[in-house]
């Protein structure tokens, strides 16, 4: 369906003589924001992992392994993006509950003997032989949509304990249930944080809000206190330099903070990290910005942080808008994912600076991994998508 923009006069054009109007398509600034983390994190990931086949693990690997893999994550990664993009938002919203829920069946198969894949102690993924795939990323992003849609039609009922946020609540436990099985309680951190915001933005009430929040904190704290190696991490991360965290729980943290006090202003330069050569685990994943940190320095680590804080505000400004054009479902969702890769980001990041305790968070966009690239792209591109019909709107069209 083609839709007929209108024209405008502009100021200085001759009498009579109309122009259409300047606005863009869609957001150019976003993409290429996007594009250029995308970049920056794989020439990171190549030097982060160039030495890793000198390791017994990594034996039978070339030094280019990584840097080839994650160039065909991004491949396919924007591929999918620009296949998400042609969806329609209320196409979207009609998907959102049977996403949601496909990817609950999908998290229960992780735990299945024989089906879902273990490494280091924790089972996470399905494997599909060409590549793994990591359910929890999938959740992040249809819990959105899913919050987003359950807003919308228990709109009446937002202010109501009972009606308005238990089913939910019954939900993203359940949700909550399958990851801590796993375990992954820094998915499960994220996701409750994407289903309380779209809640709160939807209107729920403030008090029991606050309350609930509340009551989550606690239950995150009693599962730490009742878990010996979770409770371990937590004493480590207050103090890094012991000797003994320093060799165990706190080692990853403690090199971490050795790679960016090397760092000090302007980086050792790209490729002169040290603390890659089998000292940082998960330098490539996990901890990619200690490295960003060591060889660009505070300036480069700085640049990553204000081109992630441009993408959520303009996820917030893009859903503000669509709100104030009606598009309840689409500015809830535009937030939503605003909500995630804010949480997410600011999570990866205070673990590598020592501000948080370790959690196995990739760095959105930018760390090794197809399944986390993947999801956030057709997420972005959903944002996108959200912003393109906004400007079909404003132009005087129609979806």
């Amino acid at each position: 369906m083609r839709f007929a923009l209108p024209l405008f006069s502009q100021a200085g054009a001759p009498p009579g003589v109309v122009q259409r109007s300047k606005m863009m398509e869609y957001d150019q600034p976003l993409v290429w924001v996007v594009v250029l983390l995308m970049l920056i994190g794989m020439v990171m990931v190549y030097s982060a992992s160039i030495a890793l086949p000198d390791s017994n693990k990594y034996a039978n690997y070339k030094n280019y392994h990584f840097l080839v893999r994650q160039a065909a994550f991004i491949g396919v990664s924007m591929i999918a993006a620009l296949l998400a993009f042609r969806v329609k938002v209320e196409t979207w919203q009609k998907l959102a509950p049977y996403l949601f829920v496909g990817t609950l069946i999908l998290l229960a198969l992780v735990l299945v003997p024989g089906i879902g894949k273990g490494v280091n102690g924790a089972r996470r993924w399905l494997s599909f032989k060409v590549f793994n795939l990591q359910p929890s990323e999938l959740m992040k992003l249809f819990v959105v949509l899913y919050a987003a849609d359950y807003t919308v039609r228990k709109q009446e009922f937002m202010h109501k304990l009972t009606k308005g946020f238990l089913p939910m609540a019954l939900a993203v436990g359940l949700v909550g249930l399958l990851l801590l099985l796993e375990p992954d309680l820094g998915a499960l951190g994220v996701i409750a944080c994407i289903a309380m915001g779209i809640l709160f933005l939807g209107g729920f009430n403030g008090i029991w809000f606050g309350g609930i929040a509340a009551t989550l904190a606690g239950m995150f704290s009693l599962v730490i206190m009742l878990s010996p190696w979770r409770r371990e991490r937590i004493f480590a991360y207050l103090n890094p330099w012991d000797e003994q965290n320093a060799l165990g729980k706190a080692y990853q943290l403690s090199h971490s903070l050795i790679a960016f006090g090397r760092g000090e202003l302007f980086g050792v330069g790209l490729g002169g990290s040290v603390e890659k050569l089998h000292y940082l685990p998960e330098a490539h994943t996990d901890f990619l910005l200690a490295v960003i940190g060591e060889e660009l320095g505070f300036v480069g680590v700085l640049v990553v942080i204000a081109m992630f804080y441009w993408i959520v505000k303009r996820a917030f400004e893009i859903g503000r808008q669509a709100i104030a054009l009606d598009l309840t479902f689409a500015g809830l969702a535009a937030k939503g994912i605003g909500i995630w890769i804010g949480v997410q980001t600011f999570i990866n990041m205070g673990v590598n600076l020592g501000l948080l305790p370790t959690k196995g968070l990739t760095l959105p966009l930018m760390s090794y991994g197809g399944s986390g690239v993947l999801i956030n792209c057709i997420g972005l591109a959903i944002l996108l998508r959200i912003d393109y019909e906004n400007r079909i709107l404003m132009r005087g069209g129609r979806a």
